[in-house]
Parts: C-alpha cells; structure tokens; sequence
C-alpha cells in the first residue's frame, strides 16, 4: 500500500462509497502509516491471510512487485472476486493464461493498471487508426529512453539510473527494519538481502523478480498499437541487444514482432527500442524525438503519438483533415472505471482476457533477447518452436508455500 498501492488506494477512494477492508504490506511501518488514514481496515503482511481471512469483501487491488502479482490475483478470482491488478499482469507468460483463465471462470470484473489506457489521448489514436486515418499500417515503432538495467557505473550516470550493477552481489546486507524479506521474495527463488534490490524500481532488473524495461513501460507503450491494430499473439520475434546476462535485464536492446493479418487489418511488424537505442526515422532526424513514442506507418501517413500528445504527418498533408466522431468512451480513470464495474457490472477497458494477451506478447520479446534466437511462438500452445531454453522461462516452479495450482 506504499508506492502504486497508495496511489491506486487515493484514486478509488474518491467514489465514497468505497470502503478499504483490510490493506497488506510487507512492510509494518508502512501499514502503519497507511493505517492511520483507514483506521477501521484490518492490517495484514501476508496477503495469503488476508484472502483467506476476508471471505466478504467486493474486491481486491493487487499493487505488489509483478513477481507476485499472480499469487494474489487468481487465489481472489478462484474466490469469485474482482480483481484490479497492476502492470504488467504476471511475471511469467503461463501466470498470464492461468489468471486469464481464472477471470473467465470468476466472471468478474478485472483491469490491469495501464492509467495512460483511460486517457483521451489514446483514444483518439485509436480512432484515428481504426478510421484509415493513415491507411493500411504496416509498421509501428515504439520507443523509451529509460534505461534500467545492466550496465557499467558510467553509463548509469549517463543515463541516470539510480545504482549500477554488472552482477549479483555475493554479499548479505542488513534488511531494512520491519521488512519482511522472506515475504517480499515470495514464489521467487531466495536470495540474501541486499541494497540493490530494493527500494522500488531496483528489482526491475533482476530476472528473479521482473523482465526489465520491456515488461515495465511496454505495458504501457505497447499498448496503444497493441489496442489500435487489434494485435493478439506474435508469429515470429527477434531480440537485439548486449549479450545477455543470466541475472539482469539490459539497460538498452529493441526487438521485432512479426503478426498476421488480423479481420481487415494487414500483416504488421512492431518494433521496440529502449535506452538508446532509437527508430531509423527518430535518430535520422525525420520524426520528432519526444523521448519516448508510438509510430504508427500506414499507406496514407504517419502518426506520431507519446502518453500525451499525437499528430498526423505529413503536418501539411493532414491540415485540412476532417476527424472522426470520438466513439471510444470516455473513463474516469482506470480505478474509478474499475470500481464502477464492480458497482454496476459494467465493462473495463483493460480486462484480463485484453491485458494477458499484452502481456504476454511483451513476454515473448523477453525469451528472445535471453535466449538471443528469433522465436517462432504458437501462441496457443504457449511454446517457442525448437527452443528449449525460451519454453523453461515459459513459466516458473515457486517456492515451497507458495502455488497457482
């Protein structure tokens, strides 16, 4: 209930009719503290007791560390509760159809929170795209400048990441007080406490607890032309990058997805970049560099487009441009649009069923930069054809205590 989780705990709390329950953390001080707003919310560090104690409450919002997002998430489906979950959804890609899976038993209302998916920026993107604004699109580059993850002291300075690490410390440091590390690990395999894993967003490059940057941002950014081109699963993805690293996620690498025709929309190629790594079109200087951003390339046009802002090219070709009628429903935010659903019943704009193909497209981009091959992924099967080391990262045998099944 620190970080996402007090964000998301402010956000829902202005419907007043929502009352908090209980809350979880690892961390009692942060209970504590938390507590004091919510003084009639029973505590818990454990969010196993929590499930099973509160067997009468109408929802769970789960804002953990990804590694355990799915430990929260189908035990309170399996219970038949609304789920609001942050992003990404899962850790692992067979977590991800193990929680669409549940959520389609529950029969629920579910989001993933991607905030930037309820914005009015991106859906007018989609509408624009889904009109032919600019024809067939045959392409899409999406690009970060965050660079977390493995590389030398000078380029974390350089790229401004909070700490540098080129490998995983031998060494134990002292746990911060009142955490519960043990907890904190969770399904994840041990490892001895140490200052680079944490406080948030540290662990984000280490395999054990996350998928790096890919994982992170592409839940957001791949969202849009994931959304705006109907993507579902990849057919082939190829990853480049420094050689990886068996414990940490790269600072910088970009990978291609190759899809199918989908209903009336052409075959597409999608292609990622993170760090500094950059689109021909952006570091030739023929699109505006907006530090990160969505390029959609169609037979008519271009559409540029970040968390904010978007725009049609060539500007003068598109001046006299007549927009469609808005048809994507406006969203009070994806909390509120969450508790509204559960209130009411009504839809999500992020559901598992949308947010686990996502995710789990994301996820294939990952197998393909760890095992440094061109995947060719059955996206029903859930299996990487003649690749044995991407099908082991497919999923992930949990500690003892812990289990999906």
């Amino acid at each position: 209930v620190g970080g996402r989780g007090g964000a998301n705990l402010k956000e829902m709390t202005k419907d007043s009719s929502v009352q908090v329950a209980a809350i979880c953390d690892i961390n009692p001080k942060t209970l504590e503290r938390v507590s004091e707003s919510y003084p009639s919310a029973r505590k818990y560090v454990d969010l196993r007791r929590l499930l099973d104690d509160l067997k009468d409450i109408d929802g769970v919002v789960v804002s953990t560390t990804e590694h355990t997002h799915a430990y929260a998430t189908v035990p309170a489906l399996r219970q038949g509760k609304p789920v609001y979950c942050e992003k990404p959804l899962t850790y692992c890609i067979a977590e991800s159809r193990k929680v669409m899976q549940a959520a389609i038993e529950a029969n629920v209302p579910t989001q993933m929170g991607t905030q930037i998916h309820a914005s009015s920026n991106y859906h007018r993107v989609v509408e624009l795209i889904q009109s032919g604004a600019i024809g067939d699109v045959s392409e899409a580059h999406v690009w970060v400048s965050r660079a977390w993850g493995w590389q030398s002291p000078e380029d974390a300075l350089t790229n401004k990441d909070i700490v540098s690490v080129t490998d995983r410390p031998k060494e134990e440091s002292p746990v911060p007080d009142g955490i519960d590390w043990d907890l904190w690990i969770g399904p994840a395999p041990y490892r001895p406490y140490n200052e680079v894993y944490l406080p948030g967003p540290k662990w984000y490059r280490w395999w054990d607890f996350a998928n790096g940057t890919l994982s992170d941002l592409g839940a957001h950014m791949i969202d849009l032309p994931f959304w705006a081109l109907k993507l579902d699963s990849p057919r082939f993805v190829e990853a480049f990058g420094p050689e990886p690293h068996p414990e940490l996620a790269p600072a910088s690498m970009r990978a291609t997805y190759e899809y199918g025709p989908r209903g009336n929309m052409p075959a597409c190629k999608l292609h990622w970049y993170q760090g500094s790594e950059k689109p021909p079109l952006v570091r030739d200087g023929l699109v505006p560099n907006w530090g990160s951003g969505i390029l959609f390339v169609g037979s008519k046009g271009m559409l540029l487009s970040d968390y904010g802002k978007h725009v049609l090219m060539p500007e003068e070709k598109f001046k006299d441009f007549e927009r469609p009628a808005p048809w994507v429903p406006d969203s009070p935010g994806q909390q509120l649009e969450w508790v509204q659903a559960v209130k009411n019943r009504t839809p999500t704009a992020s559901p598992f069923s949308y947010a686990g193909l996502l995710t789990m497209g994301n996820l294939v981009g990952v197998l393909a930069y760890r095992t440094g091959k061109r995947i060719e992924w059955d996206g029903e099967k859930l299996e990487a054809k003649n690749n044995s080391f991407a099908n082991s990262l497919v999923d992930r045998k949990p500690r003892a205590g812990w289990s999906l099944s």
